[in-house]
């Protein structure tokens, strides 16, 4: 653990390159391994029964609620990149105050918002379930894994926002620490739950939401350990500056993660009307899929975040520029690896998930699509973090809209149209090529200022 009297040399003095792979090795390790207990869920529920038709109902029912745990994840990180982003500029700026209470503030709101997400997501939950596009086969399903799901949002939302402010700090290891410990306890209690007591999808809810628990606990004791931040109410202050902070450093975050949800749903609801339970079920396992394969650019994107934020709050912007061009290069190299084996196995990939023949023929051609755009994620990521680390929200705001919102939205309304279920397969990878038009030259016009 680098002490404070050091922590500034640490991140100011180190070779970017080794700086970088130092701190991300901790956070590709903790997205790939949440990534692997997040399709665990899928995988064990498209096995409940020997029915295909309940399989891919089971299967369908995890991919819509999907949409509810992307708004929650979506305020996790708002508030965990927005406390996390301003408390590591304030630690390169030397301002320990205001890094102390903004750590203790993010977490306390993240307690609040998570609550109410509990409380009126089950009093609501009949209407939530019919917006989200359940079907007759899928609506019993739907909302035993949501119920149980929503319970655990408080978790959730507060176990983000700790893994985040530790990364922020240059405690990668402990954030990864912690969610290695829940996506243990959750790939243990998955089959226990679903194939030895039957539970169905209630079994997978339950164990994602004892996974989650256990990382809050885990990290909440991290925070105690060494010199990280410590959280403590006295520090907890929600007033205007801090609420203005979070907004601008966490918008990003929340318009990337809440659009995910949009697009999903959308995706969800399109995909339903054209292909019903069968669609929904193969469109799932290919975004759990491909969302797994990115889940290592995101983990090395976050090792790079703390590097810039306390870097550019430092003034040390050659270095902010040098890490750049160092994670977009490598990542890029990285994800044409992956994407090319995606795309050659992706029927055997697909075939892993569900047994019903039309989802597992949805899910491949949809996985190839994806895979064919996967490296242009490099560039697009990596750019939308480094001005979000930077603080500069408006155009971080814009870039983190662009895959899934700008660009998404439209593709998955008007492709459909025309193509019919290839115009769902195939949205995705549009979006991907026109948001790297968007994302590239915001990131262009900061470094040129450097």
């Amino acid at each position: 653990m680098v002490k404070p009297a050091n922590r500034r040399e640490y991140l100011t003095t180190t070779p970017v390159p080794k700086l970088i792979l130092s701190l991300s090795v901790p956070t590709i390790i903790s997205m790939m391994v949440t990534a692997i207990y997040n399709t665990a869920d899928t995988f064990f529920v498209a096995r409940v029964s020997h029915d295909y038709a309940v399989n891919t109902a089971a299967t369908a029912a995890v991919g819509l609620v999907f949409t509810v745990m992307a708004i929650i994840q979506a305020f996790g990180f708002f508030f965990g990149h927005g406390s996390g982003n301003y408390l590591s500029r304030m630690l390169g700026a030397g301002n320990h105050k205001e890094a102390d209470e903004m750590a203790s503030t993010g977490f306390a709101m993240a307690i609040i918002v998570g609550i109410f997400f509990a409380v009126m997501g089950n009093i609501f939950i009949d209407p939530i379930v019919d917006f989200l596009g359940a079907t007759p086969t899928t609506l019993q399903f739907t909302k035993d894994y949501m119920r149980i799901i929503l319970i655990g949002a408080p978790f959730m939302m507060a176990q983000f926002v700790i893994n985040n402010q530790l990364r922020f700090q240059g405690s990668a290891v402990y954030a990864m620490i912690g969610l290695m410990c829940g996506a243990v306890i959750n790939m243990v209690l998955d089959p226990l739950l679903i194939l030895v007591f039957h539970m169905e999808v209630r079994g997978a809810a339950i164990a994602t939401v004892m996974g989650q628990l256990t990382s809050f606990i885990v990290l909440f004791i991290g925070t105690k350990k060494g010199e990280n931040i410590k959280m403590k109410l006295s520090n907890v202050h929600i007033n205007g500056h801090y609420i203005f902070e979070v907004i601008n450093g966490g918008a990003p975050s929340l318009f990337r993660q809440g659009l995910a949800a949009i697009s999903t749903l959308l995706l969800n609801r399109t995909a339903g009307a054209i292909g019903s339970d069968a669609a929904i079920a193969g469109m799932s396992v290919a975004g759990r899929i491909m969302l797994m394969m990115a889940s290592a650019l995101i983990g090395f994107g976050q090792g790079y975040q703390p590097v810039c934020s306390f870097n550019y709050g430092a003034g040390l912007t050659k270095r902010v520029k040098e890490g750049f061009v160092f994670c977009v290069k490598y990542s890029t190299i990285f994800l044409i690896a992956i994407g090319a084996v995606c795309f050659a196995f992706a029927r055997d990939i697909i075939s892993l998930f569900p047994k019903d023949p039309a989802a597992i023929e949805v899910g491949t051609v949809a996985l190839r699509f994806m895979a064919a755009t996967l490296p242009l994620s490099g560039a697009i990521v990596i750019s939308n973090m480094m001005l979000q680390s930077m603080g500069k929200g408006f155009k971080a705001s814009i870039t983190a809209s662009a895959r899934n919102g700008f660009c998404f939205i439209p593709m998955i309304l008007i492709l459909p149209q025309f193509l019919g279920i290839l115009g769902v397969e195939m949205a995705q990878a549009c979006a991907d090529v026109l948001s790297l038009f968007i994302a590239v030259p915001m990131a262009y016009s900061e470094l040129k200022k450097m």
